[in-house]
């Protein structure tokens, strides 16, 4: 990932956290996608540097560049 911001469901996909862009969709989608502690539901939702996404009980911060 070199650019910013990405969408969420790239995030998803790209990090190996969902099988394909459709399983990510899904997820978002019926809420089991949390953005800063937030649920997200927004599949295209901007992710930026310093976010946080959590998804099946992983965790991740965003680093891009």
């Amino acid at each position: 990932m070199s650019k910013e911001p990405i969408a969420l469901f790239k995030i998803l996909k790209f990090e190996g956290l969902a099988a394909s862009g459709g399983e990510a969709k899904s997820a978002i989608a019926e809420g089991r996608v949390l953005v800063n502690g937030k649920i997200e539901t927004r599949k295209r939702k901007k992710i930026v540097s310093g976010d946080v996404v959590l998804f099946n009980g992983v965790s991740i911060r965003i680093q891009l560049k």
